[in-house]
């Protein structure tokens, strides 16, 4: 195994010419693992870095250089099998992210539907306790809290 293959650049030396300052810290910020929009993420990686107190020229070379530490997962991998010297900014690195992770946006606007099922007038609870769950369970897996909000926001009360 080449460990070059580890270590190699997705950008020209030139689109992130600036060293990253030891005083860098790496803000916190969730990995990205795929099941969030990766517009939210790419935005929330942004505004972290950029409130970094950074020189305006340093901004893109964290930005570029740093981007791989906040996935995890597939996308990790992602990053990881892009060819050497592909992007000459963030905004493609980010463009082309958010293009390779697109099934993300439609698992996220899907789980919103399940705070679309409202018990209907005169339906018996048994009845709509019934429907929602056969309504989750044709939705990508949701974490239970999410469930249980939009089925207590669902119940006629």
């Amino acid at each position: 195994m080449d460990s070059n293959n580890f270590i190699q650049k997705h950008f020209p030396p030139n689109a992130a010419p600036k060293p990253i300052s030891k005083k860098f810290r790496m803000p916190e910020i969730p990995k990205y693992n795929g099941t969030i929009d990766p517009n939210k993420h790419v935005t929330s990686y942004t505004y972290a870095i950029k409130g970094n107190d950074l020189e305006d020229d340093e901004i893109e070379s964290v930005l570029l250089k740093k981007f791989g530490e906040t996935l995890s997962k597939r996308a990790i991998i992602w990053h990881h099998n892009l060819p050497p010297n592909s992007f000459d900014s963030f905004a493609m690195l980010a463009d082309s992210f958010v293009k390779a992770h697109d099934e993300a946006i439609k698992i996220e606007s899907r789980e919103s539907d399940l705070f679309k099922v409202k018990q209907r007038d005169n339906e018996m609870l048994r009845e709509f306790v019934s429907r929602f769950q056969m309504e989750r369970m044709d939705l990508p897996p949701v974490a239970d809290d999410w469930a249980v909000q939009a089925f207590t926001q669902g119940l006629n009360v």
